[in-house]
Protein backbone atom coordinates (compact mmCIF):
# COMPACT_ATOMS: atom_id res chain seq x y z
CA UNK A 1 0.00 0.00 0.00
CA UNK A 2 2.71 2.38 0.10
CA UNK A 3 2.62 3.13 -3.87
CA UNK A 4 -0.68 3.94 -2.93
CA UNK A 5 -0.19 6.39 -0.23
CA UNK A 6 2.06 8.46 -2.01
CA UNK A 7 0.29 8.88 -5.32
CA UNK A 8 -3.17 9.70 -3.03
CA UNK A 9 -0.84 12.06 -0.81
CA UNK A 10 0.76 13.72 -3.96
CA UNK A 11 -2.69 14.16 -6.05
CA UNK A 12 -4.21 15.81 -3.00
CA UNK A 13 -1.37 18.60 -3.74
CA UNK A 14 -1.97 18.31 -7.00
CA UNK A 15 1.41 16.83 -7.77
CA UNK A 16 3.01 15.60 -10.91
CA UNK A 17 2.28 12.32 -12.41
CA UNK A 18 4.07 9.46 -11.04
CA UNK A 19 6.20 6.36 -12.62
CA UNK A 20 7.07 4.09 -9.90
CA UNK A 21 10.15 1.88 -11.42
CA UNK A 22 11.81 0.39 -8.80
CA UNK A 23 8.26 -2.07 -7.18
CA UNK A 24 9.27 -4.45 -5.08
CA UNK A 25 9.31 -8.26 -6.86
CA UNK A 26 8.76 -6.78 -9.98
CA UNK A 27 10.46 -5.62 -13.28
CA UNK A 28 7.92 -3.31 -14.45
CA UNK A 29 6.88 0.20 -13.63
CA UNK A 30 3.06 1.39 -12.54
CA UNK A 31 2.32 4.88 -13.21
CA UNK A 32 -0.29 7.19 -11.02
CA UNK A 33 -1.60 10.30 -10.76
CA UNK A 34 -1.98 11.16 -14.45
CA UNK A 35 -5.18 13.11 -14.62
CA UNK A 36 -4.96 15.49 -11.25
CA UNK A 37 -4.59 18.58 -13.05
CA UNK A 38 -6.35 20.55 -15.33
CA UNK A 39 -3.01 21.60 -17.28
CA UNK A 40 -2.76 17.71 -17.71
CA UNK A 41 -5.99 17.25 -18.98
CA UNK A 42 -5.26 19.89 -21.66
CA UNK A 43 -2.39 18.07 -22.97
CA UNK A 44 -3.94 14.78 -23.03
CA UNK A 45 -6.54 16.32 -25.08
CA UNK A 46 -4.23 18.31 -27.56
CA UNK A 47 -5.38 21.57 -25.84
CA UNK A 48 -3.48 24.90 -24.64
CA UNK A 49 -1.81 24.55 -21.29
CA UNK A 50 -3.75 27.03 -19.92
CA UNK A 51 -7.38 25.91 -20.71
CA UNK A 52 -9.67 26.09 -17.57
CA UNK A 53 -11.87 23.08 -17.25
CA UNK A 54 -14.49 24.81 -18.99
CA UNK A 55 -12.53 25.28 -21.86
CA UNK A 56 -11.56 21.34 -22.41
CA UNK A 57 -15.62 20.85 -21.72
CA UNK A 58 -16.15 23.37 -24.41
CA UNK A 59 -13.95 21.38 -26.89
CA UNK A 60 -15.65 17.83 -25.66
CA UNK A 61 -19.17 19.40 -26.66
CA UNK A 62 -17.86 20.88 -30.05
CA UNK A 63 -16.58 17.32 -31.10
CA UNK A 64 -19.43 15.67 -29.68
CA UNK A 65 -20.98 16.43 -33.10
CA UNK A 66 -18.63 14.40 -35.40
CA UNK A 67 -17.11 11.17 -35.41
CA UNK A 68 -14.36 9.58 -36.20
CA UNK A 69 -14.43 5.81 -36.18
CA UNK A 70 -11.27 3.68 -35.26
CA UNK A 71 -8.79 2.00 -37.97
CA UNK A 72 -8.25 -1.51 -37.99
CA UNK A 73 -4.26 -2.26 -38.05
CA UNK A 74 -2.05 -4.91 -39.06
CA UNK A 75 -1.13 -6.99 -35.50
CA UNK A 76 2.14 -7.18 -36.26
CA UNK A 77 2.33 -3.42 -36.37
CA UNK A 78 0.37 -3.28 -32.53
CA UNK A 79 2.70 -2.83 -29.51
CA UNK A 80 0.17 -4.54 -27.34
CA UNK A 81 0.85 -8.02 -28.80
CA UNK A 82 4.34 -8.08 -28.00
CA UNK A 83 3.95 -10.55 -25.78
CA UNK A 84 0.86 -13.28 -25.25
CA UNK A 85 0.14 -15.32 -22.49
CA UNK A 86 -2.58 -17.80 -23.42
CA UNK A 87 -5.06 -20.78 -21.39
CA UNK A 88 -3.13 -22.16 -18.28
CA UNK A 89 -0.30 -19.71 -18.85
CA UNK A 90 -2.27 -16.76 -18.08
CA UNK A 91 -0.81 -14.95 -14.81
CA UNK A 92 -2.57 -11.44 -13.67
CA UNK A 93 0.02 -11.87 -10.62
CA UNK A 94 2.63 -11.27 -13.31
CA UNK A 95 2.13 -7.35 -13.22
CA UNK A 96 2.63 -4.99 -9.90
CA UNK A 97 -1.09 -4.75 -8.81
CA UNK A 98 -1.73 -2.56 -5.84
CA UNK A 99 -3.41 -2.87 -3.34
CA UNK A 100 -4.85 0.82 -2.28
CA UNK A 101 -6.60 1.26 0.94
CA UNK A 102 -6.31 -0.91 4.32
CA UNK A 103 -10.12 -2.04 4.21
CA UNK A 104 -9.42 -2.96 0.11
CA UNK A 105 -10.79 -6.51 -0.88
CA UNK A 106 -8.11 -6.92 -2.40
CA UNK A 107 -5.76 -6.00 -5.02
CA UNK A 108 -7.33 -4.12 -7.76
CA UNK A 109 -5.96 -4.65 -11.36
CA UNK A 110 -8.42 -1.96 -12.76
CA UNK A 111 -8.92 1.82 -11.51
CA UNK A 112 -7.27 3.41 -14.33
CA UNK A 113 -8.08 1.46 -17.13
CA UNK A 114 -11.77 0.53 -18.94
CA UNK A 115 -13.61 -2.56 -20.06
CA UNK A 116 -14.45 -2.80 -24.04
CA UNK A 117 -18.18 -5.20 -24.71
CA UNK A 118 -20.24 -5.22 -27.54
CA UNK A 119 -23.69 -5.12 -28.36
CA UNK A 120 -25.19 -8.71 -29.54
CA UNK A 121 -27.63 -7.55 -31.80
CA UNK A 122 -26.31 -3.88 -33.11
CA UNK A 123 -22.32 -4.72 -32.98
CA UNK A 124 -22.10 -1.18 -30.60
CA UNK A 125 -18.73 -1.40 -28.76
CA UNK A 126 -19.12 0.27 -25.40
CA UNK A 127 -15.95 1.41 -23.59
CA UNK A 128 -16.57 1.84 -19.45
CA UNK A 129 -14.54 2.31 -16.22
CA UNK A 130 -15.39 -0.41 -13.97
CA UNK A 131 -13.34 -1.63 -10.78
CA UNK A 132 -11.67 -5.10 -11.41
CA UNK A 133 -10.70 -6.98 -8.46
CA UNK A 134 -7.60 -9.42 -8.51
CA UNK A 135 -9.30 -12.31 -6.93
CA UNK A 136 -7.20 -15.49 -9.03
CA UNK A 137 -4.87 -15.77 -11.33
CA UNK A 138 -7.28 -15.92 -14.10
CA UNK A 139 -10.51 -14.46 -12.39
CA UNK A 140 -11.20 -10.24 -12.36
CA UNK A 141 -14.05 -9.12 -10.50
CA UNK A 142 -16.13 -6.54 -11.61
CA UNK A 143 -18.87 -4.32 -10.85
CA UNK A 144 -21.35 -3.89 -13.90
CA UNK A 145 -23.99 -1.22 -12.17
CA UNK A 146 -27.20 -2.13 -12.88
CA UNK A 147 -28.80 0.11 -16.34
CA UNK A 148 -25.18 0.31 -17.21
CA UNK A 149 -24.12 -0.41 -20.90
CA UNK A 150 -22.02 -3.33 -19.97
CA UNK A 151 -24.68 -4.52 -17.86
CA UNK A 152 -27.72 -3.85 -20.47
CA UNK A 153 -25.42 -5.97 -22.64
CA UNK A 154 -24.58 -8.74 -20.29
CA UNK A 155 -28.52 -9.38 -19.42
CA UNK A 156 -28.72 -9.72 -23.49
CA UNK A 157 -26.08 -12.12 -23.79
CA UNK A 158 -27.59 -14.08 -20.67
CA UNK A 159 -30.98 -14.26 -22.28
CA UNK A 160 -29.00 -16.17 -25.50
CA UNK A 161 -27.92 -18.63 -23.01
CA UNK A 162 -23.98 -17.30 -23.82
CA UNK A 163 -21.07 -15.34 -22.00
CA UNK A 164 -20.26 -12.00 -22.87
CA UNK A 165 -16.95 -11.70 -24.26
CA UNK A 166 -15.03 -8.86 -22.72
CA UNK A 167 -11.87 -7.09 -23.24
CA UNK A 168 -10.12 -4.71 -20.16
CA UNK A 169 -7.22 -2.54 -21.00
CA UNK A 170 -4.63 -1.05 -18.74
CA UNK A 171 -2.39 1.30 -19.94
CA UNK A 172 -2.98 3.05 -22.98
CA UNK A 173 -3.72 6.92 -24.61
CA UNK A 174 -4.75 8.55 -21.20
CA UNK A 175 -7.95 9.82 -23.56
CA UNK A 176 -9.31 6.66 -23.62
CA UNK A 177 -9.29 6.26 -20.19
CA UNK A 178 -11.54 9.50 -20.10
CA UNK A 179 -13.43 7.89 -22.64
CA UNK A 180 -14.33 4.74 -20.62
CA UNK A 181 -15.64 7.50 -17.80
CA UNK A 182 -17.31 9.27 -19.94
CA UNK A 183 -21.52 9.14 -19.90
CA UNK A 184 -21.14 8.82 -23.50
CA UNK A 185 -24.90 7.89 -24.55
CA UNK A 186 -26.25 4.52 -25.45
CA UNK A 187 -25.62 2.94 -29.43
CA UNK A 188 -22.77 5.59 -29.51
CA UNK A 189 -18.83 4.71 -29.79
CA UNK A 190 -16.37 6.05 -27.46
CA UNK A 191 -13.98 5.21 -30.37
CA UNK A 192 -15.80 7.78 -32.33
CA UNK A 193 -15.62 10.59 -29.93
CA UNK A 194 -12.12 10.14 -29.00
CA UNK A 195 -11.10 9.70 -32.84
CA UNK A 196 -13.12 13.33 -33.26
CA UNK A 197 -11.47 14.69 -29.86
CA UNK A 198 -7.78 13.33 -31.54
CA UNK A 199 -8.38 14.65 -34.67
CA UNK A 200 -7.41 11.30 -36.06
CA UNK A 201 -8.90 7.53 -35.77
CA UNK A 202 -7.78 5.49 -32.91
CA UNK A 203 -5.90 2.21 -34.14
CA UNK A 204 -7.37 -0.59 -32.93
CA UNK A 205 -6.53 -4.12 -33.70
CA UNK A 206 -9.04 -7.61 -32.42
CA UNK A 207 -8.32 -9.76 -29.65
CA UNK A 208 -6.85 -13.14 -30.03
CA UNK A 209 -9.72 -14.96 -28.89
CA UNK A 210 -12.96 -12.78 -29.25
CA UNK A 211 -13.33 -10.07 -31.80
CA UNK A 212 -13.55 -6.96 -29.76
CA UNK A 213 -11.19 -4.21 -31.22
CA UNK A 214 -8.63 -3.25 -28.91
CA UNK A 215 -5.91 -0.15 -28.95
CA UNK A 216 -3.40 -0.89 -30.53
CA UNK A 217 -0.73 0.93 -28.49
CA UNK A 218 -2.10 -0.41 -25.00
CA UNK A 219 0.21 -1.95 -22.80
CA UNK A 220 -1.90 -4.57 -21.01
CA UNK A 221 -4.93 -6.35 -22.74
CA UNK A 222 -7.22 -8.62 -20.65
CA UNK A 223 -9.43 -11.29 -22.84
CA UNK A 224 -12.24 -13.36 -21.00
CA UNK A 225 -15.98 -13.81 -20.59
CA UNK A 226 -18.21 -12.89 -18.31
CA UNK A 227 -21.15 -15.70 -16.83
CA UNK A 228 -24.49 -13.38 -16.04
CA UNK A 229 -24.88 -16.96 -14.08
CA UNK A 230 -21.53 -16.65 -12.18
CA UNK A 231 -20.55 -15.31 -9.04
CA UNK A 232 -17.64 -14.81 -6.68
CA UNK A 233 -17.35 -13.23 -3.61
CA UNK A 234 -15.96 -9.35 -4.59
CA UNK A 235 -15.12 -6.20 -2.65
CA UNK A 236 -15.03 -3.76 -0.76
CA UNK A 237 -13.20 -0.94 -2.14
CA UNK A 238 -12.28 2.41 -0.84
CA UNK A 239 -14.46 4.45 -3.73
CA UNK A 240 -14.48 8.06 -5.19
CA UNK A 241 -17.14 9.08 -2.65
CA UNK A 242 -14.36 9.16 -0.15
CA UNK A 243 -15.90 6.13 1.83
CA UNK A 244 -16.66 2.57 1.30
CA UNK A 245 -19.47 1.11 -1.29
CA UNK A 246 -19.71 -1.76 1.33
CA UNK A 247 -19.34 -3.27 4.51
CA UNK A 248 -17.85 -6.57 3.32
CA UNK A 249 -17.55 -8.86 -0.18
CA UNK A 250 -20.42 -9.35 -2.35
CA UNK A 251 -21.14 -11.96 -5.08
CA UNK A 252 -20.65 -10.17 -8.29
CA UNK A 253 -19.93 -11.52 -11.74
CA UNK A 254 -16.56 -11.65 -12.52
CA UNK A 255 -14.26 -12.18 -15.85
CA UNK A 256 -12.69 -15.05 -16.48
CA UNK A 257 -9.16 -14.66 -18.39
CA UNK A 258 -8.31 -16.54 -21.17
CA UNK A 259 -5.82 -14.64 -22.53
CA UNK A 260 -3.48 -11.69 -21.77
CA UNK A 261 -1.00 -9.35 -24.32
CA UNK A 262 1.17 -7.14 -23.46
CA UNK A 263 3.87 -4.63 -24.60
CA UNK A 264 7.35 -5.51 -23.69
CA UNK A 265 8.40 -4.12 -19.85
CA UNK A 266 4.55 -3.16 -19.67
CA UNK A 267 3.18 0.25 -17.25
CA UNK A 268 0.95 -0.69 -15.24
CA UNK A 269 -1.59 1.96 -14.40
CA UNK A 270 -3.15 3.36 -11.55
CA UNK A 271 -5.63 5.85 -10.01
CA UNK A 272 -6.14 6.24 -6.05
CA UNK A 273 -9.98 7.16 -6.19
CA UNK A 274 -10.56 7.83 -2.66
CA UNK A 275 -11.49 10.91 -0.86
CA UNK A 276 -12.10 14.31 -3.48
CA UNK A 277 -10.03 15.42 -5.03
CA UNK A 278 -7.71 13.09 -6.73
CA UNK A 279 -7.25 11.66 -10.34
CA UNK A 280 -10.44 10.29 -10.50
CA UNK A 281 -12.56 13.55 -9.97
CA UNK A 282 -11.10 15.46 -12.09
CA UNK A 283 -11.69 12.80 -14.55
CA UNK A 284 -15.30 12.65 -13.59
CA UNK A 285 -15.76 16.25 -13.54
CA UNK A 286 -14.68 16.79 -17.47
CA UNK A 287 -16.50 13.76 -18.61
CA UNK A 288 -19.51 13.96 -17.05
CA UNK A 289 -19.72 17.69 -16.83
CA UNK A 290 -19.20 17.50 -20.74
CA UNK A 291 -21.92 14.66 -21.55
CA UNK A 292 -24.43 16.72 -19.26
CA UNK A 293 -23.78 19.82 -21.55
CA UNK A 294 -23.51 18.56 -24.81
CA UNK A 295 -27.28 16.11 -23.46
CA UNK A 296 -28.81 19.66 -22.74
CA UNK A 297 -27.38 21.33 -26.16
CA UNK A 298 -29.16 18.52 -28.17
CA UNK A 299 -32.50 19.06 -26.06
CA UNK A 300 -31.82 22.57 -27.82
CA UNK A 301 -32.63 24.38 -25.38
CA UNK A 302 -31.45 27.83 -25.78
CA UNK A 303 -29.62 29.97 -23.43
CA UNK A 304 -26.89 27.35 -22.02
CA UNK A 305 -24.03 29.53 -21.04
CA UNK A 306 -22.03 27.04 -19.39
CA UNK A 307 -21.93 23.67 -17.47
CA UNK A 308 -20.13 22.63 -14.32
CA UNK A 309 -19.61 19.93 -12.28
CA UNK A 310 -17.04 20.38 -9.59
CA UNK A 311 -14.61 17.72 -9.19
CA UNK A 312 -15.25 18.11 -5.33
CA UNK A 313 -18.79 16.32 -5.79
CA UNK A 314 -17.04 13.70 -7.96
CA UNK A 315 -18.51 15.26 -11.27
CA UNK A 316 -21.37 13.47 -10.61
CA UNK A 317 -23.87 14.38 -8.09
CA UNK A 318 -23.85 18.05 -8.39
CA UNK A 319 -24.24 20.41 -11.54
CA UNK A 320 -24.31 24.06 -11.66
CA UNK A 321 -25.67 25.73 -14.85
CA UNK A 322 -25.27 29.11 -16.07
CA UNK A 323 -28.57 30.52 -18.76
CA UNK A 324 -29.40 33.59 -20.63
CA UNK A 325 -32.93 33.62 -19.32
CA UNK A 326 -35.37 34.30 -22.33
CA UNK A 327 -38.69 33.64 -21.07
CA UNK A 328 -40.93 32.58 -18.40
CA UNK A 329 -40.15 29.25 -16.82
CA UNK A 330 -36.70 29.19 -18.66
CA UNK A 331 -34.61 28.14 -15.73
CA UNK A 332 -37.20 25.83 -14.29
CA UNK A 333 -36.76 23.88 -17.94
CA UNK A 334 -33.42 23.56 -17.76
CA UNK A 335 -33.59 22.35 -14.16
CA UNK A 336 -35.88 20.01 -15.05
CA UNK A 337 -33.95 19.02 -18.24
CA UNK A 338 -30.52 18.43 -16.44
CA UNK A 339 -32.15 15.29 -14.69
CA UNK A 340 -33.95 14.41 -17.84
CA UNK A 341 -30.75 13.74 -19.58
CA UNK A 342 -29.24 10.25 -19.42
CA UNK A 343 -26.17 11.90 -17.43
CA UNK A 344 -28.09 13.59 -14.73
CA UNK A 345 -31.20 10.86 -14.71
CA UNK A 346 -28.43 8.06 -13.15
CA UNK A 347 -27.22 10.08 -9.80
CA UNK A 348 -27.61 13.62 -10.00
CA UNK A 349 -28.99 15.06 -6.88
CA UNK A 350 -28.86 18.56 -6.58
CA UNK A 351 -28.49 21.40 -10.02
CA UNK A 352 -27.99 24.94 -9.50
CA UNK A 353 -29.20 27.14 -12.21
CA UNK A 354 -27.43 30.84 -12.29
CA UNK A 355 -27.64 33.75 -14.44
CA UNK A 356 -25.71 34.45 -17.60
CA UNK A 357 -23.30 36.70 -15.69
CA UNK A 358 -22.13 34.16 -12.87
CA UNK A 359 -19.67 31.94 -13.96
CA UNK A 360 -20.88 28.32 -12.80
CA UNK A 361 -16.88 27.55 -11.91
CA UNK A 362 -16.77 30.43 -9.48
CA UNK A 363 -17.93 28.84 -6.71
CA UNK A 364 -17.82 32.19 -4.44
CA UNK A 365 -19.62 34.47 -7.25
CA UNK A 366 -22.08 30.90 -6.63
CA UNK A 367 -21.98 31.38 -3.07
CA UNK A 368 -23.15 35.08 -3.98
CA UNK A 369 -26.35 33.84 -6.23
CA UNK A 370 -27.36 31.34 -3.26
CA UNK A 371 -27.18 34.42 -0.61
CA UNK A 372 -29.19 36.93 -2.84
CA UNK A 373 -30.79 35.44 -5.97
CA UNK A 374 -31.99 32.10 -4.51
CA UNK A 375 -35.75 31.62 -2.43
CA UNK A 376 -36.22 28.42 -0.91
CA UNK A 377 -39.85 28.47 -2.41
CA UNK A 378 -38.96 28.69 -5.46
CA UNK A 379 -36.90 25.16 -5.58
CA UNK A 380 -38.30 22.02 -6.27
CA UNK A 381 -37.78 18.54 -4.44
CA UNK A 382 -38.12 15.47 -6.40
CA UNK A 383 -38.38 12.92 -4.22
CA UNK A 384 -37.78 9.70 -6.42
CA UNK A 385 -34.93 9.69 -9.02
CA UNK A 386 -32.23 6.56 -10.00
CA UNK A 387 -29.03 6.55 -7.69
CA UNK A 388 -25.91 4.99 -7.68
CA UNK A 389 -25.17 2.30 -5.47
CA UNK A 390 -22.08 4.45 -4.40
CA UNK A 391 -23.76 6.93 -2.86
CA UNK A 392 -22.94 6.74 0.49
CA UNK A 393 -25.53 9.59 1.59
CA UNK A 394 -28.15 6.44 1.67
CA UNK A 395 -28.26 3.48 3.62
CA UNK A 396 -26.43 0.21 2.05
CA UNK A 397 -30.07 -1.24 1.85
CA UNK A 398 -31.58 1.36 -0.27
CA UNK A 399 -29.50 2.75 -2.56
CA UNK A 400 -31.46 2.83 -5.72
CA UNK A 401 -33.62 5.69 -5.23
CA UNK A 402 -32.68 9.13 -4.36
CA UNK A 403 -34.39 12.45 -4.34
CA UNK A 404 -33.31 15.64 -5.80
CA UNK A 405 -33.01 19.29 -5.38
CA UNK A 406 -33.00 21.97 -8.11
CA UNK A 407 -32.18 25.54 -7.12
CA UNK A 408 -33.15 28.28 -8.98
CA UNK A 409 -30.61 31.16 -8.20
CA UNK A 410 -31.76 33.58 -11.21
CA UNK A 411 -33.69 36.99 -10.86
CA UNK A 412 -36.71 35.65 -12.18
CA UNK A 413 -37.20 36.98 -15.77
CA UNK A 414 -41.11 37.36 -15.00
CA UNK A 415 -40.20 40.15 -12.27
CA UNK A 416 -41.14 43.52 -13.77
CA UNK A 417 -38.78 45.13 -11.95
CA UNK A 418 -35.80 43.57 -10.94
CA UNK A 419 -32.84 44.30 -8.51
CA UNK A 420 -31.00 47.33 -9.23
CA UNK A 421 -26.99 46.25 -9.32
CA UNK A 422 -24.71 48.33 -8.24
CA UNK A 423 -21.87 48.91 -11.13
CA UNK A 424 -18.77 51.54 -10.80
CA UNK A 425 -18.43 54.37 -13.02
CA UNK A 426 -16.61 52.78 -16.31
CA UNK A 427 -14.80 56.36 -16.93
CA UNK A 428 -13.95 56.97 -13.41
CA UNK A 429 -12.52 52.98 -13.57
CA UNK A 430 -10.28 53.71 -16.23
CA UNK A 431 -8.55 56.51 -14.50
CA UNK A 432 -8.36 54.94 -11.29
CA UNK A 433 -6.06 52.29 -13.16
CA UNK A 434 -4.26 54.61 -14.71
CA UNK A 435 -3.45 55.74 -11.65
CA UNK A 436 -3.00 52.60 -9.92
CA UNK A 437 0.90 52.56 -9.31
CA UNK A 438 1.28 56.31 -8.94
CA UNK A 439 -1.50 56.16 -5.44
CA UNK A 440 0.94 53.28 -4.22
CA UNK A 441 -1.21 50.21 -4.81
Amino acid sequence: MELSHIAKLNEEKKGPALLFENVKDYNSPVMTSVCTTTERLALIMGQPMDSTLVDLMKIWVEKSNTKVPPKMVDPKDAPCKENIMMGDDVDLFKFPVPKFYPLDGGRYFGTAGFTITKDPDTGWVNLGTYRLQLLEKNRLGTQFIKGKHSDIMLNKYQAMGKPMPVAAIVGCDPLMFLMGAARVSAFDSEYDLAGSIRGEAVEVVNTETNDIPVPATAEIVIEGEVDADAFMEEGPFGEYTGYYSGVGTDPRNFIKVNCVSYRNNPIFWGTTVGRAVTDTHMTMALTYGSTLWQQLVAMKIPGIKAVYCPPEGSGRFLAIISVKQMYPGHADQVLTAAISTEMGAYGLKTVIVVDEDIDPWDISRVMYALSFRFQPNRSQVIKRGRSTPLDPSLPLNARWITGRLLIDATIPYDWEEKPIPIELDPEIVERVKARWSSLGL
